[in-house]
């Protein structure tokens, strides 16, 4: 993640003292945040059990190593995957390996900006707005994906408080494979938001996991959640960008 000079790196908050790796949720502080339990279990390298508000991740100042299963998403890339050219879309990304459901795939990574920043005049196809509470209440096709999902006290209160997100990543200059992912309506990726060197919700990780199994060389997809006639050009007229995603149950729409 390309970070800027005028956004504060949050400061890392304390970590477990567990050992080697972390099994022990009673004892684990960082199980504790997740409800007294760890989000992911062993099988496959990891995979996350159930889609989380926020899934808090062992970081810099724990006790546990790098192979900690509380450290899933932190260990890079796990399958092959392939940008590819799409009959409709333009370029697409899917995996040469079978991905099962939970894995984590990659992290949409780029340059951190501050929302207010971002110019209408310029190509935004590439930004995502960190908005952790709007990505899991999930629209349309992502409500029937995930279940109904609280976060901690400690987070939910300081995030009620803003009305819309304060960050975003703007893939569009630096990134990585997952700026190549396209929308479905019906996807089978889901956005997870996880923190992991700090607690700050307003600057989490954006993670995409599997939704489903997925065989090798299908595309991968999540839905990109905007809401039809809710993108405007710089005159504040309305955008439109229609659909191709070729889902059973497509919107017809992007926005």
């Amino acid at each position: 993640m390309r970070w800027p000079k005028d956004i504060t790196v949050p400061s890392s908050g304390p970590g477990c003292n567990c050992r080697g790796s972390c099994f022990d949720s009673k004892t684990c502080s960082c199980a504790r945040l997740n409800g007294s339990d760890f989000p992911y279990v062993s099988i496959d390298g990891g995979r996350l059990i159930e889609p989380k508000a926020v899934v808090f991740e062992c970081g810099p100042n724990c006790g546990c190593g790098p192979k900690c299963i509380n450290r899933t998403s932190q260990t890079g890339l796990r399958f092959r995957l392939e940008v590819f050219r799409t009959p409709n879309k333009g370029w697409g990304v899917r995996s040469w390996d079978y991905i099962p459901s939970g894995a984590p795939i990659c992290e949409y990574i780029g340059r951190l900006m501050k929302t207010d920043q971002v110019d209408p005049k310029t190509d935004t196809s590439y930004v995502f707005d960190i908005d952790c509470l709007q990505t899991m209440k999930g629209l349309d096709g992502r409500e029937r994906r995930l279940r109904e999902v609280t976060l901690p006290d400690h987070v939910e209160s300081d995030s009620e408080k803003a009305s819309a997100p304060e960050f975003c990543i703007d893939g569009f200059s630096c990134g990585n494979v997952s700026r190549f992912i396209n929308h479905s309506c019906q996807p089978n990726l889901f956005v997870q938001c996880v923190l992991s060197n700090h607690h700050d919700i307003k600057l989490a990780r954006v993670v995409l996991v599997a939704a489903d199994n997925i065989p090798p060389l299908q595309e991968l997809s999540y839905d990109y959640g905007y809401e039809l006639n809710s993108v405007t050009d710089a005159d504040g007229e309305i955008k439109r960008l229609d659909c191709y995603c070729g889902a059973a149950e497509c919107r017809k729409r992007l926005y």
